[in-house]
């Protein structure tokens, strides 16, 4: 997905969830822990009270238990009031029940050895739940000693709501503690990769021809990349420049020799007439190579190039060639639309195909240029004789010619056909509607 190959996104995203899982288990620890809390204070409340219910009671010699002086919690006194104590004998017979627990039914507890206490939840005959705190005694008198279970018990809903009020509270002061941590992290994260966005934003401008290279001031993590990309770009220029120039000498070198040995063989014998054809030969495949050699290909920080303003000098310029001949240009080329890469190649290209169009034309010329699903297309057509389908093909190959009759070495549309390939293009030849031909140049990745 398109999303995942944004940096930004990636890292949002991946602290997100940390943060989130963070929060969670935040969350689930400080309620176990307040649970837990909540749940000893109980324990240790109703510990209190079956000590204080152990000192109120008192037994006679015949074993017989009685509270005196009334109970030590007035809740015990009031009914309903969800507070509740019973004593049980060794028998596990109650022997006493607080005035709470008349108009309920509190749950048998377990009988207890003398020394032993429990603290648990248990439930009542009607699914009510209780925490219940025990103590197992042994009490001597004179008639001997007497084993009592002393148990106290609450009811369990006040703590379940106390426990879901906090966490009630817990889960608001959370979510907007996360909301702040979001949005803090969201503006780091814009502080933090704003370097990021700079190099993106010049390297656009790098491509639209804005500037020549990365200009800005960077933290050291990427200044080495910048400075790199900077080495790089002066690097490509400088070598395209090198390169045209020892193209350009080669060219020189090549063709004075060949222009003196084509001037010292006029007038000779026969054999003249084989030997002229040969150096025709060899001019014509140093002019293929130079050509093709100088095409640039693709480059990723090449500006994009207006191309109407390239047809409209090429237009002129032909014109003025071919002032025997009255051509009609019909001309359809959006002022947007831009070719992405050198601005050599597009000169040989259109220079090119518009040459054969005005050698082969009768009087009407069509030019096309326009962007479609990030394709540049370039169309031109004439209304001459036209390339028959069987030889459209044989034509883009080096040295072929479609008449043999007009002057030119045959190399000119297959230089076109090895530039449009250098950008991973492609050429077609049609029949216009014009009644000629129609040559089409398709250019991937120019939106």
């Amino acid at each position: 997905m398109r999303v995942w190959r944004s940096l930004n996104t990636r890292v949002a995203l991946s602290a997100g969830i940390v943060l989130a899982v963070f929060i969670a288990l935040s969350a689930f620890a400080l309620e176990r822990a307040f649970r837990d809390s909540a749940r000893s204070v109980r324990q240790e409340r109703l510990l209190a009270q079956v000590y204080l219910l152990m000192a109120a009671a008192e037994v006679d010699p015949a074993g017989t238990l009685v509270i005196s002086g009334g109970t030590p919690e007035p809740r015990l006194d009031m009914p309903g009031s969800g507070l509740y104590a019973q004593i049980q004998d060794r028998e596990g017979d109650e022997v006493w029940r607080s005035q709470s627990a008349l108009s309920v039914s509190p749950p048998a507890v377990v009988r207890l050895r003398p020394g032993e206490q429990r603290f648990e939840i248990v439930h009542g005959r009607g699914g009510e739940a209780f925490f219940a705190q025990s103590f197992g005694v042994s009490w001597a008198t004179n008639g001997g000693s007497f084993p009592f279970t002393f148990t106290v018990l609450e009811d369990l809903e006040p703590f379940e709501a106390q426990v879901a009020a906090y966490r009630h509270t817990l889960f608001t002061w959370l979510g907007g503690t996360a909301i702040v941590l979001l949005l803090a992290q969201w503006l780091t994260l814009r502080w933090g990769l704003r370097p990021l966005r700079r190099v993106a934003i010049e390297l656009r401008r790098l491509e639209r021809g804005e500037q020549q290279q990365i200009q800005g001031d960077y933290p050291t993590e990427l200044d080495q990349l910048t400075g790199n990309l900077n080495r790089l770009i002066a690097q490509e220029r400088a070598r395209q420049k090198r390169y045209r120039d020892a193209m350009a000498d080669l060219a020189h070198s090549l063709k004075t020799p060949l222009a003196v040995m084509r001037g010292a063989l006029r007038g000779r014998s026969e054999d003249a007439g084989d030997m002229n054809e040969q150096i025709e030969r060899m001019d014509r495949l140093v002019g293929y190579h130079l050509q093709r050699a100088s095409a640039s290909g693709r480059s990723a920080l090449a500006a994009p190039l207006p191309i109407q303003p390239t047809v409209e000098r090429l237009v002129d310029a032909l014109c003025k060639v071919h002032a025997d001949k009255r051509v009609d240009i019909e001309l359809a080329v959006g002022d947007a639309v831009r070719f992405r890469g050198d601005e050599g190649d597009l000169t040989e290209v259109l220079g090119n195909l518009l040459d054969n169009a005005f050698k082969w034309s009768r009087g009407r010329i069509r030019i096309g240029a326009l962007t479609h699903e990030r394709r540049l297309v370039l169309s031109i057509e004439d209304d001459g004789p036209g390339i028959p389908e069987s030889a459209a093909q044989e034509v883009l190959q080096r040295g072929v010619r479609a008449d043999q009759t007009r002057p030119g070495h045959g190399i000119g549309l297959a230089v076109v056909r090895d530039i449009a390939e250098a950008y991973g293009g492609s050429v077609r030849i049609e029949p216009s509607e014009l009644g000629g031909a129609a040559i089409t140049l398709e250019f991937p990745g120019m939106g």
